[in-house]
């Protein structure tokens, strides 16, 4: 399909959908593509927190509303040089505060496999353009489950790789410690695809590893025979899953793994309860510190005057838990949670070769539903926010369906077992 073809069909598709800001009708992002490459014919989107060049790369704010990107980021020149056609910048939640895709600036995204039911959030858009089949993958940001959340609710693939092996060099930060560029796709295969393409090592990212070259090989290795592999289950899922339609699909899941060779390992994870607060400790202090810059003086708006709610929670918290005094009452404690946190994820892993359990505990709500309490919204994210805590990889791939609405299963390796979470994605896929 020619371009101009599909950003057609794509912008008439996407009036009640709104998982786009900006479609590159001008053909700005595809000037300088490379004529060949592994992504050679295949449409891409991109979170509007990663930069484009010539872009509005908006960080769905109004903080930056008028900003136009003067540079690329790492990942998006990986993608130009193997071949990728961008068709324009995603939809998210304000600076990917929100795991709902109702907190962005330029509107809500909804659900194209759930109408009118949220469909996740921050990387809202990524997962609905991908859902709605506008793009063949998108990039996303991953901070506590911005890729895994939205992707569980759209029923596509979503994948967090280990921390540091994309470059975030160009990424518009919300906690610089967690966050991590990622792929959504229809299927594992691109997914892996397009990680092998945006993944490596970059210098200027300081965070970014610097691994042997036959490691960023996922496409190339991708293996999704199960053999003899061994995947932990924590029993302390079956206890936070709200749904009990949820629980049925994860069980059946893990029937059908068992069915396939693998062998179902008991493993515990007593202390998942106290991710949450942890996390959110963690976040707020780090966007705190991030948004700093949004001062209106050198560009955009100053964000205290413009922002959303949750943004404005988000750094009066930050603001107040980084002060001298609360520090150590708050944020210390939080930063030792954290530890504790990623040794008891390394200890479950010990012995199983990844860990599966839900993506989210419930299903989206609603459009438009009103809650009071913010406590309710992050609680969506109480399965994958260890991953972030931890630095370690998971993938999240479509399980079935309750109530015509489709949920995840999250696959959760070691650090550096990237391969093996895809693999396992993979032999479930093959086998559903």
């Amino acid at each position: 399909m020619e371009i101009q073809e599909r950003l057609t069909e794509a912008e008439e598709g996407d009036h009640d959908i709104n998982s786009f800001i900006v479609f590159d009708r001008e053909g700005v992002s595809r000037r300088d593509v490379a004529e060949k490459g592994r992504l050679k014919d295949l449409f891409i989107g991109v979170k509007s927190n990663i930069n484009v060049a010539g872009l509005l790369v908006s960080a769905g704010s109004k903080t930056l509303e008028n900003y136009i990107s003067p540079y690329d980021a790492s990942v998006v020149e990986q993608i130009k040089n193997a071949g990728g056609l961008i068709l324009g910048m995603l939809n998210m939640d304000e600076f990917a505060c929100g795991s709902s895709g109702e907190t962005s600036y330029f509107g809500v995204t909804d659900n194209p496999n759930a109408r009118g039911h949220i469909t996740g959030g921050s990387s809202s858009g990524s997962a609905a353009s991908v859902a709605a089949g506008f793009v063949d993958a998108a990039l996303g940001s991953d901070t506590g489950g911005s890729i895994r959340n939205p992707a569980s609710h759209c029923g596509v693939v979503g994948f967090k790789p280990t921390y540091g092996v994309v470059s975030r060099y160009g990424l518009i930060d919300m906690a610089m410690s967690l966050d991590q560029i990622g792929p959504l796709a229809r299927d594992v295969k691109t997914a892996a695809l397009l990680l092998e393409v945006i993944a490596g090592h970059d210098p200027r990212d300081e965070t970014s590893l610097d691994l042997e070259s036959g490691f960023y090989r996922f496409f190339e290795n991708l293996d999704p025979a199960l053999g003899d592999v061994r995947l932990g289950y924590a029993h302390e899922f079956d206890e936070l899953i709200q749904d009990k339609g949820i629980k049925r699909v994860i069980h059946k899941a893990l029937d059908g793994f068992s069915s396939s060779g693998a062998e179902i390992v008991d493993v515990s994870l007593p202390n998942l309860e106290i991710a949450l607060p942890t996390y959110y400790l963690n976040v707020y202090v780090e966007f705190f510190s991030a948004t700093r810059k949004y001062d209106g003086r050198r560009y955009g708006h100053r964000i205290e005057d413009v922002c959303g709610e949750e943004v404005l929670r988000r750094i009066l918290l930050g603001s107040y838990i980084s002060q001298k005094e609360f520090s150590g009452r708050f944020y210390r404690k939080a930063l030792m949670a954290r530890s504790l946190i990623r040794r008891e994820l390394s200890s479950a892993l010990r012995d199983v070769d990844v860990l599966v359990g839900p993506t989210v505990p419930k299903l989206p709500h609603r459009l438009g539903t009103r809650i009071e309490d913010p406590m309710v919204m992050y609680a969506y994210d109480v399965f994958t926010v260890p991953v972030n805590l931890a630095g370690v990889p998971a993938g999240t791939v479509p399980a079935g369906e309750v109530d015509c609405i489709p949920t995840g299963l999250q696959i959760i390796g070691d650090a550096l077992d990237d391969q093996k979470v895809l693999n396992v994605m993979a032999a479930f896929e093959q086998c559903r």
